[in-house]
């Protein structure tokens, strides 16, 4: 699976936090759709940290993968 930091502007994405990710602050990921990409980034410090760029096709099979 290829990934690339993200550099664009990512205004207007709307974020959803893992339901696996607790209230007292542990290991946090969040992930936005777009139109042709799938965004994922670590939610405690999301204006710092770098945020990964995965194609849709690639974030289903991951998905597929992760459930199955």
């Amino acid at each position: 699976m290829s990934m690339e930091q993200v550099t664009e502007n990512m205004d207007g994405l709307h974020w959803f936090k893992s339901s696996y990710s607790g209230s007292g602050g542990g290991d946090c990921v969040e992930v936005a759709a777009g139109l042709d990409a799938v965004y994922v980034r670590d939610s405690k410090n999301p204006s710092h940290w770098p945020v990964l760029q995965v194609s849709r096709d690639k974030w289903a099979a991951f998905v597929t993968l992760a459930v199955g």
